[in-house]
């Protein structure tokens, strides 16, 4: 049996620092939508050397611990999303708009004004970055086209679909800068397909396979039920996901720990690679790996090990390092038991 089967991963963030971020602050609020810069505890001046600083913290927490495929841990972003969302043009960030959030309070969003344009790479240092502290694997995020429309306030497009098609050109010119900065995956965020599953079978696919199309690297989609220090009440299935079966994503990423997800719908996704949460952000106490192998045993009654991949649910910025790494050290256990099993 192949070594490469049940790879860990990171799915995109990482703990933040103390020093570099105040997380008092950012537990206390939503994801912010547009800049907050308020969350920030290094000045303008030497705030990207200490980003940098932080990255390779986090850089080092992954390889020390074992995972296969690292991330930059999104550290120089204050959310997921709106450090690539304000950086495109046709946006009006002095005057946001608003819009609800998944948990359905109003907050300051991009207010789009004019024709949605990315006039510059804006993760391609960060990529860089990444590429040159690791010889590992490297898997990069960028917020996908449908989550940024729901994320915005449409003042200048007729339809939201169309808004969608120039958020995929914008998230495609992207994702072509990250492949030729070093990235080996590039994954697409988009969480909002199962908080507005109406509105992502109007227009998310078109949207989706517009963002990925002729990408020349593994391909990845995320999806989940939103941050467990955020969402409290939280679904127990996917709403919009038999659909992803037929995306250009290569790999699917789900959360299946925190929602005790029912594993029978990864059949739902006999052409995808899955990559599955198997560590609970929500429980404030590191799993045992018996527990994360117990979990990927259980997926494994619906979908081969050549296909499966493993990783955290998301959120994971909100743990305290030591909680992430004792859960990540978890992960790699876990994975490492079950990979014995297989190999006889």
């Amino acid at each position: 049996m192949s070594a490469a089967i049940l790879q860990t991963t990171v799915i995109g963030s990482y703990p933040q620092p103390d020093w570099l971020i105040d997380r008092e602050r950012l537990h206390s609020r939503l994801p912010p939508r547009v800049a907050a810069r308020e969350l920030w505890r290094i000045d303008e001046p030497f705030r990207e050397q200490a980003q940098d600083d932080a990255t390779a913290l986090a850089i080092h927490d992954q390889e020390q611990i074992g995972i296969d495929v690292i991330t930059d841990g999104e550290i120089r972003r204050e959310s997921y999303s709106n450090r690539f969302a304000t950086a495109l043009d046709g946006v009006d960030l002095e005057n946001p708009g608003t819009a609800l959030d998944r948990t359905g309070h109003p907050n300051p969003v991009p207010r789009v004004v004019g024709p949605i344009r990315r006039a510059r790479p804006v993760q391609k240092r960060d990529v860089e970055f990444l590429r040159g502290l690791t010889d590992r694997r490297i898997r990069v995020t960028v917020p996908g086209p449908f989550t940024m429309t729901q994320q915005a306030q449409n003042d200048y497009y007729d339809d939201l679909a169309t808004m969608a098609l120039d958020y995929a050109a914008a998230v495609n010119a992207e994702l072509r800068d990250a492949v030729a900065a070093g990235a080996d995956i590039v994954q697409i965020d988009e969480p909002y397909l199962q908080a507005r599953p109406d509105a992502a079978r109007e227009f998310a696919l078109p949207a989706l396979n517009c963002a990925l199309d002729g990408i020349e690297a593994e391909t990845a989609l995320h999806t989940c039920f939103g941050y467990a220090a955020i969402v409290k009440k939280r679904a127990s299935g996917y709403s919009f996901l038999a659909e992803l079966d037929g995306c250009a994503a290569e790999q699917i990423c789900l959360e299946a720990a925190q929602p005790r997800l029912d594993l029978s719908i990864l059949e739902q996704l006999p052409n995808k690679q899955i990559v599955l949460g198997v560590l609970d952000l929500g429980d404030p106490e590191a799993e045992s790996p018996a527990v994360v192998a117990n979990r990927i045993r259980a997926a494994l009654r619906y979908l081969p090990a050549e296909r499966l991949s493993v990783g955290p649910d998301c959120g994971m910025k909100y743990l305290p390092r030591e909680l992430a790494r004792a859960k990540l050290r978890a992960l790699v256990e876990g994975a490492r038991i079950v990979r014995s099993e297989l190999s006889g």
